[in-house]
C-alpha cells in the first residue's frame, strides 16, 4: 500500500503560522480523525484538532484537496497551525502514530507530483530555483522556467528526429512500395543539420542562465594596499574584511553578495599581488589569480596616489579603477582609468555601482528566453547534438546506424524533461528540495 506522507512545509519555528502538509491515500481519514469531519474541498475550515485520545492539540484551519486536482495529484491536506514548537511537534507525533504514515523526505511532495504527471522535470527544477531565488531577476527567471516552454521546445526537436528516423526506416523496410519516397535525400539531412546548429546555439545560452542562477562574479584584484578590502566593505555596506595599512593583511578570498537592481553579484576581495611574498601570502596570491580566471569581471584597483600595476589573466573583462583619489594631491589622468573613486570617502562609488549594474544587465540579457538552466540540461543537449552530427555527416555509415544515432539524440532530449526513463536521476534532483516541498 502506498504510504501517506506529511511534513512541516512552512518556515522555521516559532512562527505566526505553521503549515503541515499531507499527501497520500489516507489523507482524508487522517483529517476526519483530527478535525472530526472532512472539510469541503479547497475551503479553509476552522476546527479543533484532537489526538487519538481526544486531547485537544490546537485550533487550526484545515484544508482538503482531493486528487487528482491537487499539487501532487493525490489527496492532499493542510493544517494551518499556531507556529509554536510544541504545537507542531504534537501534531506531527499524532500523525506519525497512524498506520502507513511517515515523514516526507526532501522533495518528496514534488517528486510525487512529477510521477503523477503534474509537471515535467524542467518545471520541477524551476520550482526548486524559485524557492531558492534571492533576487528579483532570479525570481522572474525561475517563474518563467516553471512554465512548460522547455518541454514544448524539446518535444518539437524530438518530433523532428522521430519523423526523420521514421522516413529512413520506411525507406529501408519498404523501398519497393510505390507510396514510400525513394530516398530521404539532401532535404532531410539539411533539416537534421539545422537542428544540430539549433542544439549547439541553445546549449551556449547556459552561461547566461548560470549567471542569473549563481550570480555575476566580480573579483577585486590589485597590489597590496590598493584599497581592495576597503572597497569590498564600502560596496557591501558592512565590515567584512580587516583593513590596515600593513601590506598583505588579506591572505584569503573574502566574498560579499550584492543585489544590484535585482541581479545577484558575488563580489570577491583577494590578496594583494606582489613579487617575493611570504609563504602564506603566496598561497593567498595563488587563490586570487585562480578566482580572477573564473571571474565574469575584474576590478583592477590601483592606488592612484602611488600606482603599482599588476599582470592580469587574459580574456577576462576588466575595469581599471583608480582608488584613493582623495589622497592623490591633484586629479590623476582620467585616461589611465575607467573610473576614479575613493573607497574611504565614497567618492565615485555610485558611478562604479552604475557601471556594475550596466555590465551585469548586459550579461543577463536573454533572461526571458528559453535557456537551459541546469548543467545536466546542457550535457544532454550536447549529447543529442553529437548524435545528430554523426547521423548527418557520417555518409559512409549504413542508414540503419544513422537512424540509430537519431534515436539516441531523441532519447537524450527526452531525458531532460523526464519523457524518457530517468529513475537514476530522480534522487539527485529532488534531494535539492527542502522537506515539505
Amino acid at each position: 500500500m502506498r504510504e501517506t506522507i506529511f511534513a512541516l512545509s512552512s518556515g522555521a519555528l516559532p512562527s505566526g503560522v505553521a503549515v503541515v502538509r499531507l499527501s497520500g491515500p489516507d489523507t482524508a481519514d487522517a483529517l476526519v480523525s483530527l478535525a472530526g469531519e472532512l472539510p469541503q474541498p479547497r475551503r479553509a475550515t476552522l476546527k479543533e484538532l484532537r489526538d487519538q485520545d481526544g486531547v485537544v492539540l490546537d485550533k487550526s484551519l484545515v484544508l482538503f484537496f482531493p486528487g487528482p486536482e491537487s499539487f501532487t495529484g493525490e489527496d492532499c491536506g493542510e493544517l494551518h497551525l499556531h507556529g509554536g514548537r510544541a504545537v507542531v511537534r504534537a501534531v506531527l507525533e499524532t500523525l506519525s502514530r497512524r498506520k502507513y504514515f511517515r515523514l516526507a523526505e526532501a522533495g518528496e511532495f514534488t517528486r510525487r507530483a512529477f510521477l503523477n504527471g503534474k509537471f515535467d522535470l524542467t518545471e520541477a527544477e524551476a520550482l526548486s530555483d524559485l524557492i531558492a531565488a534571492e533576487t528579483e531577476t532570479q525570481r522572474r527567471f525561475a517563474l518563467s522556467n516553471s512554465e512548460d516552454r522547455h518541454k514544448r521546445l524539446y518535444d518539437e526537436w524530438r518530433k523532428i528526429l522521430i519523423q526523420t528516423r521514421a522516413m529512413i526506416e520506411a525507406e529501408l523496410d519498404f523501398a519497393d512500395e510505390e507510396d514510400v519516397p525513394g530516398s530521404v535525400g539532401d532535404r532531410v539531412w539539411q533539416g537534421v543539420e539545422r537542428l544540430r546548429v539549433s542544439l549547439k546555439h541553445h546549449a551556449a545560452g547556459y552561461r547566461t542562465a548560470e549567471i542569473i542562477r549563481e550570480g555575476f562574479r566580480v573579483v577585486i584584484l590589485g597590489a597590496p594596499n590598493a584599497g581592495k578590502s576597503s572597497l569590498l566593505n564600502t560596496l557591501a555596506r558592512r565590515d567584512i574584511a580587516i583593513v590596515t595599512e600593513e601590506p598583505g593583511t588579506t591572505r584569503d578570498v573574502l566574498e560579499a553578495i550584492l543585489d544590484v537592481d535585482g541581479i545577484k553579484v558575488i563580489l570577491t576581495d583577494t590578496a594583494g599581488i606582489r613579487e617575493n611574498p611570504g609563504r602564506v601570502e603566496a598561497l593567498g596570491i595563488d587563490r586570487a589569480i585562480d578566482r580572477a580566471r573564473q571571474a565574469d569581471l575584474l576590478l583592477l584597483l590601483e592606488d592612484c596616489s602611488n600606482p603599482v600595476s599588476i599582470d592580469i589573466p587574459h580574456d577576462v573583462p576588466y575595469l581599471r579603477i583608480g582608488n584613493k583619489v582623495d589622497l592623490a594631491g591633484g586629479v590623476p589622468k582620467s585616461t589611465l582609468y575607467d573610473l576614479l573613486i575613493s573607497a574611504r570617502t565614497g567618492e565615485g562609488i555610485d558611478s562604479l555601482l552604475n557601471k556594475l549594474r550596466s555590465i551585469a544587465e548586459t550579461a543577463t540579457t536573454g533572461a526571458t528566453e528559453t535557456l537551459p538552466f541546469r548543467e545536466r540540461h546542457v550535457q544532454l543537449i550536447l549529447e543529442a547534438a553529437e548524435h545528430v552530427e554523426r547521423a548527418a555527416t557520417q555518409y559512409n555509415l549504413p542508414l540503419e546506424i544513422r537512424a540509430e544515432e537519431l534515436r539516441l539524440a531523441a532519447d537524450a532530449l527526452g531525458r531532460i524533461t523526464g519523457t524518457i526513463d530517468v529513475e537514476d536521476l530522480l534522487d539527485t534532483i529532488f534531494s535539492q528540495f527542502c522537506i515539505g516541498k
